[in-house]
């Protein structure tokens, strides 16, 4: 392992990101974001991403510095195409849209479309949350064939994300976020890169075997070469037997076919489309009794006793909260495999070594 102090990390990140043609401002943004999901102990969503990035960018299949453009606006619905840039940069660019005809309706819906990846959906709660918003939020991934449904050995849906943010008065939110597939593709990466192991059975061959080696989704690999699971032949499994495959058929369908990305498909161009709706508790409870019954519902919640070997019941969001502020203090450990194919990267763009070697001092 090695550990990186985060402001040195976000300045490596963005250093690569400047190389690779971004504006110094989307590059920081960039790192910042991707660093964020590391803090908080989303791994997968983290700096890990970069040399994918890098190579999705000098594929064309994403933009830098890209301007969302506003296909349909109404007063509480939008349709957002983000023209393939980052997801970094164009999913804010959505969410404050939806931000904005939330507070002026009471209720929005924004449905993005044709964005790179854009990271930890939690992210995009938190910045609705921030406001003082409920957000909903249906993710598909077109073109990253990866999960098989319930029942199912072959490839049919993406990583399907899906995320619920509810605010709290003087609190963190409520941000329930995670993939319908039982790990999200990037944990399969973060793993096959030394890092955490996979949850038992969480990958299926097309003889149905169950399997946690990432070689049954990205094929035979190299420790610090590149994954690209079009080269595998096994698949990820939805969570929950039909209950995930269930909901993300769902993401799919509106997070893809309602957007206008399109749900995923062999041989499409990668991109993210996301349909969110956006209340304000203001409009729907004046008397104010969402809140109240918010903090005293969580506290009956937690206060059960727990179950052997686990120390205190949490509510979605309390384990970020708990790694943001561990990382943030000590530093955002990295697998070495992790690292070295980060610095590849780096170099790969042109980063000098005098900036590799400023990140781990």
């Amino acid at each position: 392992m090695v550990t990186i102090q985060v402001q040195h990390l976000i300045n490596f990140v963005t250093d690569v990101f400047s190389h690779a043609d971004s504006s110094p401002e989307e590059a920081r943004r960039i790192a910042t974001y991707l660093t964020t999901a590391n803090l908080t102990g989303h791994d997968s969503h983290g700096v890990i991403r970069v040399p994918v990035y890098i190579r999705w960018k000098k594929m064309g299949s994403v933009v830098p510095n890209q301007t969302a453009e506003l296909v349909v606006d109404t007063p509480s619905l939008a349709v957002v195409d983000g023209k393939f840039g980052y997801g970094q940069t164009v999913a804010p660019q959505a969410v404050r849209i939806g931000i904005e005809k939330c507070k002026a309706s009471g209720l929005a819906a924004v449905a993005l479309r044709n964005a790179g990846h854009i990271g930890r959906v939690g992210d995009w709660a938190e910045m609705a949350a921030a406001e003082g918003l409920v957000s909903i939020h249906f993710v598909n991934a077109a073109g990253s064939v990866l999960v098989a449904p319930y029942g199912g050995v072959e490839r049919r849906l993406s990583t399907a994300p899906y995320c619920v943010g509810i605010p709290r008065q003087g609190q963190g939110p409520v941000v329930l976020d995670f993939a319908t597939s039982i790990v999200a593709e990037g944990k399969v990466l973060v793993a096959s890169r030394g890092g955490k192991k996979l949850p038992k059975g969480s990958l299926i061959d097309l003889d149905g075997h169950l399997s946690e080696d990432p070689a049954v989704l990205y094929g035979p690999y190299q420790a610090n070469g590149p994954r690209d699971h079009s080269q595998g032949k096994g698949a990820i499994r939805a969570f929950g037997e039909h209950k995930g495959s269930g909901l993300a058929l769902i993401c799919e369908l509106l997070g893809g076919a309602l957007t206008g990305t399109g749900a995923t498909g062999p041989n499409r161009r990668f991109a993210n489309g996301m349909f969110a709706i956006y209340v304000d508790p203001r409009v729907v409870d004046p008397a104010n009794f969402f809140d109240g019954e918010i903090s005293r519902y969580v506290s009956y919640f937690k206060d059960t006793k727990p179950a052997a070997g686990v120390d205190a019941v949490l509510i979605p969001g309390e384990p970020e909260a708990r790694m943001r502020l561990d990382r943030t203090s000590n530093g955002v450990p990295l697998p070495d495999d992790t690292w070295a194919a980060i610095v590849n990267t780096a170099r790969d763009v042109g980063v000098s070594e005098i900036s590799i070697q400023s990140a781990v001092e």
